[in-house]
């Protein structure tokens, strides 16, 4: 389990360009991870849509915006096309970074319980530690809230 104020667990995942990313590799820029659900699903779509809208807003910040979740490098791929998507998305199709992060949890859909992603951003420091945490994301309004708390970096 994470927490603020404590080093971001490191790994390394394959992108939709093909590139692994190493997050230690990106030491001296803020890092955005949200992780989501599904693919293609309305509010990882919405989602998506608004952190690449505000991707540009984001670097201008000095933060980098990766969007996580379980599904197949070639699936991020499809959804990245069909969405116009500019953020870059990671695949951890083992649920290692997942679970890392405190994530992966139990989750309860209409009386049927399952494992799942819990929508969740983390917003990680230019030194590597965590600066704040974002469990059970609402969608709408998200990823202002998020680049404002860059800016106050």
């Amino acid at each position: 389990m994470i927490e603020v104020s404590a080093p971001a667990p490191d790994f390394t995942l394959p992108q939709t360009t093909g590139e692994d990313v190493t997050l230690s590799a990106l030491k001296g820029h803020a890092v955005v991870l949200y992780f989501y659900p599904r693919d293609d699903t309305p509010g990882c779509t919405k989602e998506s849509i608004a952190f690449s809208e505000h991707l540009q807003e984001f670097a201008d910040a000095g933060a980098l915006v990766f969007g996580v979740s379980k599904d197949s490098v070639a699936k991020h791929g499809k959804f990245t096309t069909k969405h116009d998507l500019t953020v870059p998305l990671l695949s951890d199709e083992h649920g290692t970074v997942c679970e890392d992060y405190g994530v992966w949890k139990e989750k309860n859909m209409y009386g049927k319980v399952y494992m799942g992603i819990e929508r969740t951003t983390v917003l990680i420091g230019a030194d590597g530690v965590i600066a704040q945490i974002w469990p059970k994301v609402k969608v709408p309004g998200h990823a202002e809230a998020v680049l404002t708390a860059v800016k106050a970096l």
